[in-house]
C-alpha cells in the first residue's frame, strides 16, 4: 500500500509548507511561553483538522451547509486574527528579572487551555482549511473507489497526511524553542510586535480577500 502513503505524504507536505497564522501562532507561543506552550497550539490545530476531516468524509450535507456560511466564518477569523494581533502588539508583556533577563513565567492549567483554544480557533476559522479538507477529501475518496479496500486507502492517505502534518509541526516548536534561550527580552519584544502585525495582516487580508470575492460574484 505504498500509493496512500506516498499521496498521504503529497498532501501533509502541502499542509506543512502553506503559509498562514497558523505557523506564525506556533513560533510566537513557542517561542514566548516555551515548549510545552507551542504543544498546545500544536494540539489545538491538529484537533481542528481532524474535526474537519470527518465532518468532510462523514457528514457531507453538515460541510456544505457550514461553506454556505463561509462569508461569516471569514469574518470570525479575521475578526479572531485581528484581535489577538492587537493584543500581540499593544498589550503582550514579556517578564523580565532585575537583570533584565527572561523570566519562565508559571502556567496554569487554564492558560494551557486557552493556548489549545486559540490553536484551533485559528485554524479552523481559516476558509482555505476548509477548502483544503473539502477538495481534497472528495478528491480522494474517487481515487479510492479504484482501490481493492477503498476505506483502508483513504485511512492510510488521510493518517499519513495528519501523522506528517503534526511531526512537522513539533519540529517547528522545537526550533522555536531553542531560539527562547538565546534571545534578550528586547528581541522577545520585537518578535511579539512583528508576530502582531503578521496577525493583523492576515486578518485584514482575509476579510478584503472574502468581500471582494463575495462582490465580485454577485
Amino acid at each position: 500500500m505504498l500509493a496512500p502513503v506516498l499521496k498521504g505524504l503529497l498532501l501533509g507536505f502541502l499542509l506543512a509548507i502553506s503559509v498562514g497564522p497558523v505557523i506564525f501562532a506556533i513560533i510566537r507561543h513557542s517561542i514566548s511561553h516555551g515548549k510545552l506552550a507551542g504543544y498546545m497550539i500544536v494540539a489545538g490545530i491538529s484537533a481542528s483538522d481532524i474535526l474537519l476531516l470527518l465532518v468532510s468524509h462523514f457528514f457531507t450535507q453538515l460541510f456544505h451547509s457550514l461553506m454556505a456560511h463561509k462569508t461569516a466564518i471569514a469574518i470570525a477569523g479575521s475578526i479572531f486574527l485581528i484581535v489577538l494581533g492587537l493584543y500581540t502588539l499593544f498589550f503582550k508583556k514579556i517578564a523580565v528579572s532585575n537583570e533584565n533577563s527572561l523570566i519562565d513565567k508559571e502556567y496554569k492549567t487554564h492558560h494551557y487551555i486557552g493556548m489549545f483554544f486559540s490553536g484551533f480557533l485559528i485554524n479552523i476559522l481559516n476558509p482555505a482549511v476548509f477548502l483544503f479538507w473539502f477538495a481534497w477529501t472528495a478528491a480522494i475518496h474517487a481515487d479510492a473507489e479504484s482501490a481493492p479496500n477503498p476505506p483502508q486507502y483513504q485511512f492510510i492517505v488521510f493518517a499519513t497526511c495528519l501523522l506528517f502534518v503534526l511531526l512537522t509541526d513539533l519540529m517547528k516548536v522545537s526550533m522555536a524553542a531553542k531560539l527562547r534561550n538565546q534571545l534578550t527580552p528586547k528581541v522577545l519584544r520585537t518578535i511579539n510586535k512583528i508576530s502582531g502585525i503578521i496577525l493583523i495582516g492576515f486578518g485584514i487580508s482575509l476579510i478584503g480577500g472574502v468581500l471582494f470575492w463575495g462582490s465580485s460574484s454577485h
